[in-house]
C-alpha cells in the first residue's frame, strides 16, 4: 500500500543528483579575470590571439592561472583568470601595452571581468552558476529614448528619392517633388498625368497613402506613410537599435546585459558588474559607417608621408595601401547603402557586395563617369577614425552596385558586411536616465535576500517538526529539495538572479509548505475517522492531491500572467515564481511520499506514527 517501486526510487535519486551537480556551481564562487575582445570591425580574434596574451604576460613576470578563447559567434574573446586582484589590474596594463601599439586609437579592448570558479568537470556538464543582476552585483542602467522623428525623416527621405526615381523610369511627367513635414507633394499639370502617377505608385509603393490635392500652384498628389509603415519603421528602427546594442556590449565583459524594449521608443540597458560610466557610454554610442572617397593624385603614390597634403585632402596611414591621401569629400557615405552581403568577386577571392539606394546610385554613377583609370578608396569609420579597406582603379562606371575587394578571408568579409547593415544605430538615442549600483550595495543587497530567505526557511522548518513532528520533519526535507531543485533549474537555465528573484524564492517556501500542511491535515483526518495508520498515510496523499493540484494550477495562471504582461523586475519575479510552483509540486508530493514509504511503507503492524497530537471526537 505504502511502497514504492524500486524505478520510482532511481528515479529520485537521479533527480537529486542533477539537482547537486547543477546546484553546487553556485557555492565556488568567482575569480579575477582579463577580458580581451577586439576593438575594431576590421580584426577578429582567433584562437591564436590566446598565445599572443601569454606571451605578453609571460614577459612582464605576470601569472594568469588559466587563458582561454571564447567564441561568441561573429567575433572571439580572450578569458584570463588570475589568483588575485593585484595581478588583475596589473595584467590589464601588461596586455594593453603589449596589444595597442597606438593608445590613443587601440586595436584591441582590455576589460575587467569576473570568472566562475566552478571545477572543469562541472562546466563540462555545462553546470555553471546563475548570473547576477544589477541589483545584487552592481553595475550601469541607461534609460534610452529613441529619436523616432528622426527616423521617420530618414525613412520619407528615401522616399522622396524613390518616388522621384520611379516617376522618371515611368516617364510620367511631373512639374516638382518637394517634402513638407512627412509628407511628400508631387506637383502635375493636368489630372490625366496626376492618375498615371497615383497608378504608378500603387503598384510600386504599396507603403505609401496617397491623397489629391490643389491649392495656388496648380494640382498636386500628396504622399505619407500608412499608419501600418509607419509604426513598422519605428519598430524595425528600435530593433535594430537593440540588436546593434546587444552587439557591442559584448566588449564590456559583461556576462549577462539586459537589453529590452520599454514601451514604444525607449530602451532599457543594464551592464552588471560595470562600473566605468563614461566608457559604457563610449562602447554603446559606437557609429560604423562606410565612405567612398577620391583619391586625390596630384601628390605621387609612395610620397605620402613627406609630401605635403594639398588642401582640402588629409592622410590616413591604418589600413591596406596606406599611407594614402584622399579627397575630404565623399563620393558616398552610408547613409547611403541599403543592402550588404558577403560575396565572391570574379577571381573567387572574398569580397562584399554593396547595394546603393536610388540616390546613392546616382551619386555613384556620376562621380566614376569622368574618373575611369583614376583611383578610389573606400575607408571605414569607427569612433570618429578612419581605416582605408581597399584602393581600387575605377575600371567602368559605377551604379548602384558595387564590390568591395580584397578580404582576407569569407569570415572577414562576412563581419564587415554585417557591420555596414547594422554596425551603425538605426537612429539616434539619448540617455534619459542614468545610474550606478556599487558592488558594495549588491553585496549588501545579497546578505540581505539570503538571511531572508534562511530566516524564512528556519521558522518554517521549526513549526512543522514542533507540529507535526516526523511528518513536519519529512516536510522539512522535502521543502530543502525544493529549494535545491529550483536553484539548479535556474542554475541550468543560466537565468539572471535579481531581487525580485529571492523575493520569488521567499515566496516559493511559503507556497511550497502549503501542499505539506494539506498532506498531514488530510492523515490526521483520516486517523480521526478511525482508519489504521497504513491507510491514513495513504488516503491523506491521494485525497490531497487533487486539492494541491488546483491551487498550484490556479497560483501558475496568475505567474504566467505576469510573465506575459509584466517587464523588467516583474519577469524576473514571475520566471522564479513559475519555476518554483512546479518544483513545489514534485517535491511536496513524490519526495514527501517517498521518504513517508521509506520510513513506514515496511512495517506489517503499524500501530501509530508521528504526527502530533490527533484530536478525535468524542464519542
Amino acid at each position: 500500500m505504502n511502497r514504492y517501486p524500486l524505478w520510482k526510487y532511481l528515479m529520485i535519486a537521479l533527480v537529486l543528483t542533477l539537482g547537486v551537480i547543477y546546484t553546487i556551481p553556485n557555492f565556488f564562487g568567482e575569480s579575477p579575470a582579463v577580458q580581451i575582445s577586439s576593438a575594431k570591425a576590421t580584426i577578429k580574434l582567433t584562437p591564436q590571439a590566446v598565445a599572443m596574451a601569454s606571451d605578453a604576460l609571460n614577459k612582464a613576470g605576470v601569472t594568469a592561472e588559466n587563458i582561454f578563447y571564447e567564441d561568441l559567434g561573429n567575433n572571439g574573446t580572450v578569458r584570463a583568470r588570475f589568483a588575485s586582484t593585484d595581478l588583475q589590474f596589473k595584467a590589464k596594463t601588461v596586455l594593453e601595452q603589449a596589444l595597442n601599439r597606438d593608445p590613443a586609437d587601440p586595436s584591441y579592448l582590455v576589460a575587467f571581468n569576473l570568472l566562475p570558479n566552478t571545477p572543469a568537470w562541472l562546466q563540462s556538464l555545462h553546470a555553471m552558476p546563475m548570473y547576477l543582476g544589477l541589483d545584487l552585483r552592481g553595475g550601469v542602467h541607461f534609460l534610452m529614448q529613441v529619436d523616432t522623428r528622426a527616423v521617420i525623416t530618414k525613412r520619407m527621405q528615401g522616399m522622396q528619392t524613390g518616388v522621384r526615381s520611379m516617376l522618371v523610369e515611368k516617364r510620367v511627367r511631373f512639374a516638382g517633388i518637394a517634402r513638407e513635414g512627412d509628407a511628400i507633394d508631387i506637383r502635375f499639370r493636368d489630372p490625366e498625368t496626376r492618375e498615371a502617377a497615383r497608378s504608378a505608385l500603387v503598384s510600386q509603393m504599396p507603403d505609401l497613402a496617397l491623397t489629391d490635392g490643389a491649392d495656388s500652384e496648380g494640382l498636386k498628389l500628396r504622399a505619407t506613410l500608412s499608419p501600418a509603415a509607419l509604426k513598422r519603421t519605428v519598430e524595425e528602427a528600435v530593433q535594430q537599435n537593440i540588436s546593434t546594442l546587444s552587439k557591442r556590449v559584448n566588449e564590456l565583459g559583461v556576462a549577462e546585459p539586459v537589453i529590452q524594449r520599454q514601451g514604444a521608443d525607449r530602451i532599457v540597458v543594464q551592464l552588471p558588474g560595470v562600473q566605468d560610466v563614461s566608457r559604457a557610454k563610449d562602447i554603446i554610442g559606437r557609429t560604423a559607417t562606410l565612405e567612398v572617397r577620391m583619391v586625390d593624385e596630384s601628390v605621387r603614390r609612395g610620397t605620402e608621408d613627406s609630401a605635403a597634403v594639398p588642401l582640402g585632402s588629409e592622410l590616413f596611414k591604418v589600413g591596406k595601401a596606406t599611407p594614402v591621401i584622399l579627397y575630404k569629400d565623399p563620393v558616398i557615405t552610408g547613409d547611403y547603402i541599403a543592402n550588404a552581403g558577403a560575396s565572391f568577386d570574379q577571381n573567387q577571392q572574398p569580397s562584399v557586395s554593396i547595394d546603393l539606394n536610388g540616390d546613392g546610385g546616382r551619386k555613384m554613377r556620376e562621380a566614376t563617369r569622368s574618373k575611369i583609370g583614376k583611383l578610389m578608396a573606400i575607408v571605414l569609420f569607427e569612433k570618429g577614425k578612419g581605416e582605408v579597406l581597399t584602393v581600387a582603379t575605377i575600371r567602368d562606371e559605377l551604379g548602384s552596385r558595387f564590390q568591395i575587394t580584397g578580404m582576407e578571408s569569407p569570415a572577414g568579409a562576412t563581419d564587415l558586411a554585417l557591420l555596414l547593415r547594422a554596425g551603425s544605430l538605426a537612429a539616434p538615442m539619448e540617455i534619459i536616465e542614468e545610474r550606478t549600483i556599487g558592488p558594495q550595495l549588491g553585496a549588501e543587497n545579497i546578505a540581505k535576500g539570503f538571511n531572508s530567505t534562511l530566516y524564512g526557511f528556519a521558522a518554517i522548518a521549526a513549526f512543522m517538526v514542533l507540529y507535526y513532528l516526523l511528518f513536519g520533519a519529512f516536510s522539512v526535507l522535502a521543502l530543502a529539495v525544493n529549494v535545491m531543485l529550483l536553484i539548479a533549474v535556474l542554475s541550468l537555465l543560466q537565468a539572471t538572479l535579481t531581487l525580485p528573484g529571492i523575493a520569488a524564492i521567499a515566496l516559493t517556501l511559503g507556497m511550497a509548505i502549503d501542499a505539506n500542511v494539506l498532506i498531514n491535515e488530510r492523515v490526521r483526518e483520516e486517523l480521526r475517522q478511525g482508519n489504521t495508520p497504513q491507510a491514513a498515510i495513504a488516503a491523506g496523499f491521494e485525497r490531497a492531491w487533487a486539492t494541491i493540484l488546483d491551487s498550484n494550477v490556479t497560483t501558475l495562471i496568475a505567474g504566467l500572467a505576469l510573465l506575459i504582461f509584466g517587464s523588467g523586475p516583474i519577469r524576473g519575479f514571475a520566471v522564479v515564481h513559475c519555476l518554483g510552483i512546479m518544483t513545489s509540486m514534485f517535491s511536496a508530493v513524490v519526495v514527501a511520499r517517498a521518504l513517508t514509504n521509506l520510513w513506514y511503507g515496511r512495517r506489517k503492524k503499524l500501530s501509530s506514527v508521528s504526527i502530533g497530537q490527533v484530536w478525535k471526537p468524542e464519542a
